[in-house]
């Protein structure tokens, strides 16, 4: 496709185009880095893990999955060293589920790479565009959703 078929795109599709652009370069990135066994659920997973922990029902509801998946994750990510499984704090009976240093690493490594994809985009439109651009998809999503972040169905990575 050649930009003017692009800017003939509706804007679900131009959105869902540059979420996925994203996803994929940072995937990409992650694993020349040495992560390429972590997948965008596992990122889901990450933010409501941080910064101190979540069990598994806060991890079932945020994710909106079966408890079940994500002992199944958990089981995954502790495998590969990115999390660990620690008695609760406040409920000896519980565990919550903590990063590890590894799981420091590859969320670190996440901010830098969409910090710097996001610094190419702006040059590629302006700084002052990108801000805008910012601007009015945070208005238009604060306005549809009447202020609630809690009002989405799947969590950003």
């Amino acid at each position: 496709m050649n930009h003017s078929e692009f800017s003939e795109l509706d804007l679900t599709s131009l959105l869902s185009l540059s979420y996925s652009a994203t996803i994929n370069e940072l995937h990409e990135r992650l694993s020349e880095l040495g992560f390429g066994d972590i997948r965008p659920a596992h990122g889901f997973m990450f933010k409501c893990i941080i910064p101190n922990g979540a069990t598994g029902i806060e991890l079932s509801e945020y994710l909106g999955i079966t408890k079940q998946a994500v002992s199944k994750m958990v089981d995954y990510l502790e495998k590969n060293g990115y999390v660990m499984r620690q008695t609760h704090p406040t409920d000896k009976r519980g565990k919550i589920i903590v990063l590890t240093e590894r799981g420091w690493l590859v969320v670190k490594a996440k901010e830098k790479i969409l910090t710097e994809v996001e610094g190419r985009w702006s040059e590629n439109i302006g700084s002052e565009r990108m801000q805008m651009l910012k601007g009015d998809l945070s208005k238009l999503i604060f306005k549809e959703n009447e202020g609630k972040l809690s009002s989405f169905s799947r969590p950003i990575w």
